[in-house]
C-alpha cells in the first residue's frame, strides 16, 4: 500500500535527484571566448588541451551583424578574430584554461599579434558572466606578478558580445590544410616570439 509517508519520501527523492542532475548539467559543459590573433592558431593551441571538446573560430566584439571574413579583415567592423572554446570543467577548469591562454600569445602587443597587425588581431578575453570576469581578472593579476619579461601586458578583459562562427573553411584549418598552416605559423614568427617571451612554446607541451 502506498501511504502518504511513502509519497512524501518519493517526492523528496525526486527533488534531490533533480538537484543533483541540475548540478551536474551546470558543472560540466562550459564555454570560454578569447582572441589571440589568427584564430587558426588559437584553435590549434586549445584543441591540444585535455578536457577541451571543441574550439570554434569566429568573430566577436564588433558592431556588424553576421560579418564575413572579408568584412572583418577590412578592419572596419570592430570585430576580433576569436574562438569559442567548449570544455568540461570536471576535467579542466576555467582558471587553468585562462592561465594557459597567456602562454599562447604575446600579451604585450597592442597592435595585433606577430605578423598580423590591426584591430581584428588584437588579444582579449571575453567574460560571459561575473564568475568568468573574476577568474580572468585573477589570472591577469597572477601573470602580471610572475611574467618573465618587463613589457606591460595590454590584453583587455571585455564583456562578451554576440559570437559569430566563421566560415566553414576556417574551422579546423590546421587539420584541413596542415602544410599551409605550418608554413603560415612558422613564417609569421608566432612560436619564436612566444618562446622569447615565456621561455617555451606551451602549446607544444603534453596536456
Amino acid at each position: 500500500m502506498i501511504t502518504r509517508y511513502t509519497l512524501k519520501l518519493l517526492g523528496l527523492l525526486f527533488v534531490s535527484s533533480m538537484a543533483t542532475f541540475s548540478h551536474v548539467s551546470q558543472a560540466s559543459p562550459q564555454t570560454m571566448i578569447v582572441a589571440g590573433g589568427c584564430f587558426w592558431c588559437v584553435e590549434s593551441d586549445f584543441e591540444s588541451v585535455q578536457g577541451v571538446s571543441d574550439v570554434v573560430s569566429g568573430y566577436t566584439g564588433g558592431h556588424t551583424e553576421n560579418p564575413t571574413y572579408r568584412q572583418v579583415s577590412s578592419k572596419k567592423t570592430g570585430h576580433f578574430e576569436a574562438v569559442m572554446i567548449h570544455f568540461d570543467d570536471d576535467i579542466v577548469s576555467l582558471a587553468a584554461l585562462a592561465d594557459y591562454y597567456w602562454k599562447t600569445i604575446d600579451p604585450t602587443d597592442a597592435e595585433g599579434q606577430f605578423c598580423d597587425k590591426g584591430s581584428p588581431y588584437k588579444t582579449a578575453m571575453f567574460y560571459q558572466d561575473d564568475h568568468q570576469k573574476a577568474v580572468f581578472d585573477a589570472s591577469l593579476a597572477k601573470v602580471k606578478k610572475t611574467k618573465p619579461f618587463k613589457d606591460t601586458i595590454v590584453t583587455e578583459i571585455l564583456p562578451s558580445k554576440t559570437f559569430y562562427p566563421a566560415e566553414e573553411y576556417h574551422q579546423s584549418y590546421y587539420k584541413k590544410n596542415p602544410i599551409r598552416y605550418a608554413f603560415y605559423r612558422t613564417s609569421c614568427g608566432r612560436d619564436n616570439r612566444i618562446e622569447s617571451l615565456w621561455g617555451e612554446v606551451e602549446s607544444h607541451q603534453d596536456h
